[in-house]
């Protein structure tokens, strides 16, 4: 049952932050990385949709929660030692945050994608361009917490599928065999998924 598919994309994002502002621990970690000033980041995925399912299935903040994502885009340097520095320099600011925060440089992306997931991965030219080529389309949202304290969202294939717990594929890359992987872990923690196939 489609239950937000008739809600604009502006109210959409305006529910999506204020269950952002809410969870203590997401307003925490985007603080944090605000901070730390790096170039073109979001906090991305998993942690922000997961959190929407969990408040509209009343479970716990954080259930399901594995990680919370961070990325940046720094094209001036793509080795893997300077992605290291940002990595420990994050860490430092993060401590020992569980889950943890994990960072990673949407520029280096293509260098290493298609050894660890079977296929060819184009250059990026942002980071908001590599939120549009996550596995399903309720991945693909990022949030970026400005100096002001407004919450900038990106969100390419909009948000009703992340409140109408839906997940479909997107088929921007040949990514089948990671989206069966993460739908068979998204069931298992929200059991009211409805599951897309791939096909």
């Amino acid at each position: 049952m489609r239950l937000f598919g008739e809600e604009t994309h502006s109210t959409l994002e305006a529910r999506l932050c204020e269950i952002v502002r809410a969870d203590e621990m997401l307003i925490s970690v985007l603080t944090t990385a605000r901070d730390l000033e790096l170039p073109d980041w979001r906090l991305v995925a998993g942690c922000l949709y997961q959190t929407v399912w969990n408040q509209l299935t009343n479970r716990p903040a954080g259930h399901g929660i594995r990680d919370y994502d961070l990325v940046y885009f720094d094209g001036n340097d793509l080795s893997y030692d300077g992605e290291d520095v940002v990595i420990r320099r994050c860490a430092q600011a993060f401590g020992e945050l569980r889950p943890p925060v994990e960072v990673r440089n949407q520029a280096r992306v293509h260098l290493w994608f298609e050894k660890r997931f079977g296929a060819p991965y184009a250059p990026l030219a942002s980071t908001d361009e590599g939120i549009g080529r996550y596995a399903a389309t309720a991945h693909c949202v990022g949030i970026r917490l400005e100096p002001n304290r407004h919450l900038d969202v990106a969100a390419p294939y909009g948000l009703t599928d992340i409140f109408d717990m839906i997940l479909r594929p997107n088929p921007t890359l040949p990514n089948a065999p990671s989206y069966g992987e993460k739908a068979a872990r998204a069931k298992a923690c929200w059991p009211e998924l409805t599951i897309i196939p791939w096909d």
